[in-house]
């Protein structure tokens, strides 16, 4: 029998091929791209999992795909561009899935800041703004300075800006007309505080906090992820404080099946919201939370699929835990074409078992550096804390270097 997976995130499909099996069904994934995964496609061995090459974007190529694998228990998807489409043919096909109508809320952050506004789990409220000179009022009027301008369906930090002034708002708002937004513009408050994100897993209502990962972005006004490590050690009481917030916050959205990424700030008042992602972390987020829980989990999402309630839920995840993790981005420094990079021999000799994971490879042409499009790699290490890791992870980061040659 068969799980098929509507594309996935980079990494993760080794972790999802042994879930699988383990579940008894075997792994088909239906891409438009199988560049996306060269990494873990040629790592794992050839039968590992099924590849079927499809246009993911043509809802009827897809069922047409999914109509010809053998006896299909399943569908599973990892991405925020493909959630809707996969919760909707699931439905559709009578597989076990999330409610369609709660992916789509959960995929207008506008909308879910709303909510969460109406409910009294945020602040501030959400303020659509039209891209262009004639958006600097409303945001000016609504929400004020500094301020947050985002695309309301954006992915991978792209479509996001800080701006602290008015001379950055004009000059954000210019970029947004530019940008082809994938849903619509809006404004929100600046949150003062350090970045977390909220690794959790839900079912039927019942959320369980896996554990929190720290995140550093650039100081640039557009947002790029840089660092993460996890799991962050909170003081006593804090943990479960988080916990209880983060699942008023997912019921409130609409989330009750399966994991999600919740991105937030630390303010001096307690956690505020910055995002849901109603899928695992992506990066090496799924990595280090299966070394340090010591489990694959991505069976959970497997017992999902197959509708029955995960058995990470309620398994013990304390005395078996594994190290800390850290792991870096690596960026080229300016668009071209990626020739390779120096450095990567010098990774042994670094403490904390440190990894290389390519995002790219050589000959690739890198017209974005602003945001995850720039990124050729990731570099993890490991610690007995996240900040040792982080620590480590970055030490190790800055010897590596992308060698750009310009577009011919």
């Amino acid at each position: 029998m068969t799980i098929a997976a509507l594309e996935s995130l980079s990494f993760g499909l080794g972790r999802m091929a042994e879930a699988a099996a383990e579940t008894g069904h075997r792994l088909c994934l239906l891409t438009g791209d199988r560049s996306v995964y060269r990494h873990e496609l040629a790592t794992l061995p050839a039968d590992a999992l099924d590849v079927v090459d499809v246009d993911t974007d043509d809802p009827e190529a897809v069922r047409r795909a999914l109509a010809a694998l053998p006896s299909l228990a399943g569908l599973i998807n990892t991405t925020d561009t493909w959630s809707v489409p996969a919760a909707s043919l699931a439905a559709e096909l009578g597989l076990p899935g999330p409610d369609p109508e709660a992916v789509r809320l959960l995929r207008d952050k506008r909308r879910v800041r709303e909510a969460l506004y109406e409910r009294g789990l945020s602040r501030s409220t959400a303020v659509a703004v039209p891209p262009g000179p004639e958006g600097a009022e409303a945001v000016l009027r609504t929400v004020g300075l500094p301020a947050v301008l985002k695309d309301s369906a954006g992915t991978s930090s792209r479509g996001v800006w800080i701006v602290h002034d008015e001379e950055a708002l004009h000059r954000a708002l210019a970029e947004a007309e530019q940008q082809p937004l994938k849903g619509a513009l809006f404004a929100e408050s600046f949150l003062a505080g350090p970045l977390y994100s909220a690794e959790t897993l839900s079912w039927e209502g019942t959320t369980r906090l896996l554990g929190v990962l720290s995140r550093q972005t650039s100081r640039s006004a557009v947002v790029r992820e840089e660092v993460a490590a996890f799991p962050v050690a909170l003081p006593d009481g804090e943990r479960d404080a988080i916990e209880a917030w983060v699942g008023q916050v997912l019921e409130v959205a609409g989330h009750g099946w399966g994991f999600a990424h919740v991105e937030f700030i630390l303010t001096a008042e307690g956690p505020e919201l910055v995002e849901v992602n109603r899928r695992i972390g992506g990066a090496l987020v799924g990595e280090v939370l299966c070394r340090t829980l010591g489990t694959n989990v991505y069976t959970a999402m497997m017992d999902e699929a197959l509708g029955r309630r995960p058995t990470l839920l309620d398994a013990p995840l304390e005395g078996g835990q594994g190290p800390a993790y850290g792991f870096v981005l690596v960026y080229a420094d300016r668009p071209g074409v990626l020739k390779g990079w120096h450095g990567l021999d010098e990774l042994a000799a670094f403490p904390g078992s440190v990894e290389w994971f390519p995002v790219r490879e050589p000959g690739e042409h890198l017209p974005h550096v602003g945001d995850q499009r720039g990124c050729t790699g990731m570099v993890l290490a490991e610690a007995a804390t996240a900040e040792l890791a982080q620590h480590r992870a970055w030490s190790a980061a800055v010897r590596v270097r992308p060698v750009i040659a310009d577009t011919p």
